[in-house]
């Protein structure tokens, strides 16, 4: 098994620890492949009563997918490397999010993207007071995905579409109040918590141990942000950010100025989108749409460039406003890709 990822049972629990501290346990395609198969095996092993799954160091438990090899392919005219990414990814993601035994993961610090996808689909997600949990997909010319667009529309009231278009980062009890995350600890208490699940195999230990939240911001200012982020598209709600005068709007408007456009566009159908279907593989096989295209047709590559290889931070969109994408190429985006589509 490589480095990366260190794999093993222990006692009771089949244990997973992402284990690239040196990049944030950014999460490369055999990373996504070995969790998968620990999944199947796990799953039919009466030996294992439940996942515990952590990242190694204190900066992050993940803060995102390793996509610099996908700008270089994507460079070169290769698109199907990170379709074949994205399908072996999302195929894990799916597998997550149904398995049927308690899944316990441990979100210290940055945890964005790809994290996401590995830390927030199972049943005890625990949080500390270092965690920062975050979706800013739209900064690279992507979408929020991993099956995080559906934990976006279960969001109370407009808060997915706030959190999708402005990448905020959620603090512990934000991610809770906004179903990231279940559970609050601090981090000092982990290292027992883990020891016991294992020992015993007894996830009602996560509930025993925890302890009440902090208070969540983004809870506070829920009027405002169901306010501003209720329109039906990118248009409307960049309409009610830029007639507002209150702090939400300023803050929004600000981070929302450094995206994608298609991006943000398409985070807005996409969200609805899923809203309706509410089932991980809906939202899953909508943001495949998206991403079998993003390097041909949206802003992805030069995302990458921008904040991964030249690292200017100073992308050039296909778009010069925020709300400049047309409707026809935002619904191009998220056609159904027919015997392309992703297969679960």
């Amino acid at each position: 098994m490589s480095g990366d990822i260190q794999i093993r049972k222990e006692g009771r629990a089949g244990r997973i620890t992402l284990n690239r501290p040196q990049a944030l346990n950014a999460l490369t395609w055999d990373m996504c492949r070995a969790i998968e198969g620990a999944l199947d095996t796990w799953a039919q092993d009466d030996a294992v009563a439940l996942l515990v799954i952590d990242g190694a160091g204190e900066k992050a438990f993940c803060a995102g997918g390793d996509i610099a090899e996908m700008h270089a392919t994507g460079k070169a005219g290769d698109f199907d490397y990170a379709r074949r990414f994205w399908a072996d990814e999302y195929r894990m993601n799916a597998k997550l999010f149904n398995f049927p035994k308690p899944v316990a993961s441990f979100l210290q610090g940055f945890t964005m993207g790809g994290g996401v996808g590995v830390g927030c689909h199972g049943s005890h997600r625990v949080v500390g007071e270092s965690s920062r949990i975050a979706m800013p997909e739209c900064g690279i010319g992507l979408v929020p995905d991993v099956g995080g667009s559906l934990i976006l529309a279960r969001a109370p009231g407009r808060l997915g579409e706030y959190l999708g278009l402005t990448a905020a980062r959620m603090g512990p009890g934000d991610a809770i109040h906004a179903g990231f995350a279940d559970y609050y600890l601090p981090e000092a208490g982990w290292d027992a918590l883990k020891a016991e699940l294992c020992d015993t195999g007894d996830w009602e230990a996560v509930d025993r141990a925890a302890q009440p939240a902090p208070e969540s911001a983004m809870a506070a200012e829920a009027t405002w942000i169901d306010r501003l982020f209720g329109g039906e598209t990118l248009r409307d709600i960049f309409n009610a950010l830029r007639f507002s005068d209150g702090p939400v709007a300023a803050r929004a408007l600000a981070a929302m100025e450094k995206n994608s456009p298609l991006s943000m566009a398409c985070t807005v159908d996409l969200i609805h989108r899923v809203r309706g279907r509410d089932t991980i593989e809906g939202a899953l096989e909508l943001e495949y749409r998206f991403t079998s295209r993003a390097m041909e047709k949206g802003d992805f590559l030069e995302g990458i460039r921008a904040a991964i290889i030249d690292k200017d931070r100073s992308p050039r969109w296909r778009h010069d406003r925020i709300d400049g994408a047309p409707a026809t190429e935002v619904s191009g985006m998220l056609l159904p890709l027919g015997a392309d589509g992703l297969k679960l």
